[in-house]
């Protein structure tokens, strides 16, 4: 069996675990499909502020329930993703119906080892039903509801022009559900490979490279007024910094991107909108949900999605081509 550990930055290793058992409450699911993230990536690089080493990664899963307890509403064999963010369930986040923020989440693949490996025990309420989807499909949900969240986090209303800043993973989610809601959308990144396939692969027609000419055309296709919300999905923190600039007055201001750094807005800009200034982390129940639903729908192109594979053996020496790469990869699957 095949265990990717991330002993430090820019090691990764190898080694054989036994078959785990599922206590009470638990399910051991076999991972079968376990998807790479920007996060993924930066924990590579030593870059992720809420991880410490040496930890297994991977939080995009797909699997197959290998044991659950008698009497539980899955079975053995069931298609199922797991919702990572393991949540304490006291706290008071967790009190008000927002364990995605709990105080004491336990993230798996960043706080605690995740499912880059055969097997994974999990609480038995961290599943997610994804039959009728593909292995593919379902190691997809968990990222396209961080993306569904951030956009329920909006509060966005049908005609509202929206700003996404970043066509990595994560933006086109946002884009994705945010045009789902009806929003007119824009993408912009200072990648015209990511835009390229932004506007080839899903239709996004309005892309913009965040260039130093940036500024005017925004403000050309809003009329000077800029969007009526922002969402940043850049992992830059001079982009974050800078998005303000593009909120409408009125405005909102939703930051998905996590970083290292400080954030400064000047008071004046910020002040003077009336800017709704908005965290989106992680995501809910319902947003894993509305994913599961949409793909059941056909609403969303999860064949376009997927733009790598590989297989866990060639997890160590590909993961830095992957990084090395970035521009050109969406969304790369590890099949097991």
């Amino acid at each position: 069996m095949l265990t990717v550990v991330c002993d430090e930055p820019h090691v990764l290793s190898c080694v054989t675990r036994a078959m785990p058992t599922a206590g009470a409450g638990e399910a051991l699911v076999r991972i079968r499909r376990v998807g790479l993230c920007g996060t993924d990536y930066h924990i590579y690089a030593g870059r992720q502020p809420f991880l410490s080493y040496p930890r297994v990664m991977g939080h995009e899963l797909a699997g197959e329930i290998e044991q659950v307890r008698e009497g539980s509403g899955f079975r053995r064999g069931q298609i199922v993703t797991v919702n990572p963010y393991l949540a304490c369930g006291n706290c008071v986040a967790c009190r008000r119906g927002k364990p995605n923020c709990c105080a004491n989440v336990a993230v798996l693949g960043v706080h605690t080892d995740g499912g880059m490996s055969e097997w994974l025990v999990v609480p038995e309420t961290a599943l997610i039903d994804a039959s009728g989807l593909t292995l593919d499909e379902a190691a997809m949900i968990e990222f396209l509801a961080v993306g569904a969240h951030a956009v329920a986090r909006g509060a966005l209303r049908r005609g509202d022009r929206v700003l996404v800043r970043g066509a990595g993973p994560i933006g086109i989610a946002v884009a994705l559900f945010a045009r789902l809601d009806g929003a007119e959308v824009v993408l912009a990144d200072t990648r015209p490979a990511r835009l390229r396939y932004a506007r080839e692969a899903f239709g996004f027609d309005r892309v913009i490279v965040a260039d130093e000419v940036a500024d005017g055309r925004l403000r050309d296709l809003t009329g000077g007024d800029f969007f009526d919300s922002v969402f940043d999905a850049t992992g830059s923190i001079e982009a974050m910094r800078d998005g303000l600039a593009y909120v409408a007055h009125g405005g909102t201001y939703v930051l998905v991107s996590v970083v290292k750094d400080d954030l400064v807005f000047a008071d004046p800009e910020f002040h003077k909108r009336e800017t709704t200034l908005l965290a989106s982390r992680n995501a809910l129940s319902m947003d894993f949900e509305r994913v599961v639903t949409a793909m059941r729908a056909g609403d969303l192109p999860a064949d376009r999605l997927k733009t790598h594979a590989l297989l866990a053996a060639e997890v160590p020496e590909r993961l830095p081509q992957l990084v090395a790469e970035a521009d050109e990869v969406l969304k790369a699957i590890v099949t097991f």
